[in-house]
């Protein structure tokens, strides 16, 4: 990715490398990547899928936002060993360690929260008047999508 300096008229070439913080013209570089729009979309995605899926996680033990249950297929829960409610605990403690891989290493992890929604997506379309939610949920899909691409340029992990 080459960035056009306008006070310098040069270029700088950005590649997927550890820039020195004590050299000044990597310091110029780095300045401008983090100036970069795609960046920003990196940084606010990185944090949003870090945030969410942890305070979702640790709503499925609280409830102060909704009764996650009720996103539960019947079905589902007839077939989980464990019974419902538990269940969508397990998948509490689950969503909380991707928010917590996705602070780590979102190059994986970002990956990791996407397979995660389409398994919600599918679990949303077993569930008849929830096609909304999954709509917003695809959304998400797409957006770790997105994560994990930028990740791949931007995240030092």
């Amino acid at each position: 990715m080459t960035y056009y300096n306008r006070e310098h008229k040069s270029r700088y070439k950005l590649m997927n490398t550890t820039l020195d913080p004590s050299n000044p013209s990597t310091r110029q570089i780095a300045e401008i990547q983090t100036a970069s729009p795609a960046y920003q979309a990196f940084r606010l995605l990185h944090i949003g899928f870090v945030a969410a899926p942890i305070l979702a996680g640790m709503d499925k033990f609280f409830h102060v936002l909704v009764n996650w249950d009720q996103y539960l297929p019947a079905s589902v829960a007839r077939l989980s060993p464990i019974g419902g409610h538990n269940l969508m605990l397990v998948v509490g403690v689950i969503e909380i360690v991707a928010g917590i891989g996705v602070a780590w290493k979102p190059r994986i992890f970002a990956y990791v929260v996407a397979a995660w929604l389409a398994l919600i997506i599918v679990n949303l379309l077993l569930i008849p008047g929830y096609f909304d939610v999954a709509l917003r949920d695809f959304g998400l899909f797409l957006a770790a999508l997105a994560l994990g691409r930028l990740s791949q340029q931007f995240s030092r992990a």
